[in-house]
């Protein structure tokens, strides 16, 4: 099969781009690298570097292709309660021109990376899809917005489209930028260097830690699977993981102490969330393999970034 991916030079998106290739297939590559890397990308992958909002390159790309996936986003919550615009015309707005050219193109199928953030606080758990969405920042609600789209253009103009809403992945290569860093690379970078492992809030909210490798799984299954046409699927670990557990954890696999100290700070998100991942099971046979002791051991020994000095 051939596929374009966006936003595949990110974290996630490069990761599915190599399972791709390595299963045989052909793949292409639409990347503003705002945060991605071509470096991540193999050799064979044909890359182009633009604007997702960008229909003449869109039109170019998706020659021939059978199914995208966008994975083109903003994915900061804490930036995009500053800058909501942004997300709209990115997040939202993206959406809109990939339908756009896949229609003008001909490509039937999409498979959108969306996010457990639309859930918002919810008195039940796990998460099934089933409950109202209850969006708590403007990320959320982009992703919300997208979800809607893509479902409702999909059925208007013969194209089918599948929303995976993916919890917290994590894994070797993750980034870690200066502003809003993801709590799994943070809190090893904070454990190696003997610092103080900062939560915000008591520690006791919790989150569903999927590892990458297990997020990659129900992608390259949502490209073909049946009967999954305007569906939202879960894609988690279905386990539910405080992060004062997950910063005690982190310490056990770097047999370090971790120093945690908590700061009392305002708009920590939501207290629960975990995955329900029964209709993952139904509809894409999916089923996560690598639980979190193991995925963050394989994240501190594979990231070259968290390699410990040996002692002179």
């Amino acid at each position: 099969m051939q596929f374009l991916v966006t936003g595949g030079a990110g974290y996630l998106g490069s990761a599915l781009v190599r399972r791709l290739t390595s299963l045989g297939h052909d793949v292409r590559v639409f990347d503003d690298l705002s945060a991605g890397d071509p470096a991540r990308l193999p050799p064979d992958v044909t890359f182009a570097r633009g604007d997702v909002n960008d229909l003449p390159r869109l039109w170019t790309l998706l020659q021939g292709i059978d199914c995208v996936y966008h994975l083109a986003a903003r994915v900061s919550v804490p930036e995009s309660v500053r800058y909501p615009r942004e997300y709209n015309a990115v997040n939202v707005g993206g959406t809109v021109s990939v339908l756009e050219a896949m229609r003008d193109v001909g490509v039937k199928r999409l498979v959108f990376t969306s996010s457990g953030a639309v859930y918002g606080n919810q008195s039940d758990q796990p998460l099934h899809e089933d409950l109202p969405p209850n969006p708590l920042s403007p990320y959320a609600v982009s992703k919300l917005s997208s979800e809607h789209y893509i479902h409702t253009i999909g059925r208007l103009w013969n194209v089918e489209t599948v929303s995976l809403r993916i919890f917290n992945a994590y894994g070797p290569g993750q980034q870690l930028p200066v502003a809003h860093p993801p709590v799994v690379p943070q809190f090893i970078r904070q454990t190696l260097g003997k610092g103080s492992v900062i939560i915000h809030g008591s520690g006791d909210q919790t989150r569903d830690f999927v590892y990458v490798d297990d997020v990659v799984d129900a992608l390259v299954r949502a490209a073909t699977a049946p009967d999954v046409d305007r569906r939202v699927i879960n894609v988690g670990s279905g386990t539910e993981t405080s992060i004062m557990a997950l910063a005690r954890a982190i310490g056990q696999v770097m047999d370090r102490e971790p120093d945690v100290l908590t700061v009392n700070t305002q708009g920590v998100g939501v207290s629960r969330m975990c995955a329900d991942l029964s209709l993952a099971k139904a509809l894409l046979g999916y089923e996560p393999h690598v639980f979190l002791q193991e995925g963050l051991h394989r994240t501190v020994l594979e990231d070259v970034r968290f390699a410990v000095p040996s002692s002179p």
